[in-house]
């Protein structure tokens, strides 16, 4: 499946003209925040398709792939949003709510109005907008996949920078998910301040008296 624009064509035929495609990173990590983002392209362009044609779910692509699509993104867009929640709102709300808010955030931070959403798989109660809550978003809709990777690329540079933060926990190769070198890192140097202590890998794998 390669996806296309006819979720937003279908938006579009309906009178909403600016529709913004959310989707999110880091949802299942044990470390760092969840990143979102909401991107509107203008689908009044004929060459919309065409221009986007190599554009994926962040999760087929190679990081250098989707390094090298975000600068074709950001020029095509008429609007990007990037939100994020952090570790400690997944501990304390669970990563479904962190994750509705991260996608708020960035809603909120688009330029312009929106008339209607299209998200990876959730609802997001707090935006009285139309919207579309659609299973596979990012491999279906060019938006929502466009949005992916801004997500994915924003997100896995914050995971590099953080490695120098917090050494030694490998945060620059596996981006906070779980591997086993990240797993026999939290048995040698307990919980970093952005690691989700609620996970069950992370409590396991952390002594209690390293607990924040």
């Amino acid at each position: 499946m390669l996806p296309d624009l006819h979720e937003e064509k279908a938006l579009l035929a309906a009178g909403h003209i600016r529709i913004a495609g959310v989707d999110e990173a880091g949802r299942g990590a044990w470390a760092g925040p969840v990143c979102a983002a909401a991107v509107v392209f203008p689908l009044d362009r004929p060459d919309l398709a065409d221009l986007l044609t190599s554009v994926r779910d962040s999760k087929q692509l190679s990081p250098a792939r989707r390094e090298a699509l975000l600068p074709l993104i950001l020029e095509v867009a008429e609007g990007v949003g990037v939100g994020w929640a952090t570790p400690t709102e997944v501990d304390e709300a669970g990563v479904v709510a962190a994750t509705r808010w991260a996608m708020t955030r960035a809603v909120a931070r688009l330029n312009g109005r929106v008339d209607a959403l299209l998200v990876d798989y959730v609802r997001l109660p707090d935006l009285n907008l139309p919207q579309r809550a659609l299973p596979k978003a990012d491999a279906r809709c060019l938006s929502v996949a466009a949005a992916s990777i801004v997500a994915k690329v924003t997100r896995d540079r914050l995971m590099v920078a953080l490695d120098g933060d917090f050494p030694g926990y490998g945060f620059a190769r596996h981006k906070g998910y779980g591997t086993r070198q990240h797993r026999e890192a939290l048995a040698r140097l307990g919980p970093s301040p952005i690691h989700r202590l609620s996970w069950r890998p992370v409590r396991e794998m952390t002594p209690r008296e390293w607990g924040r």
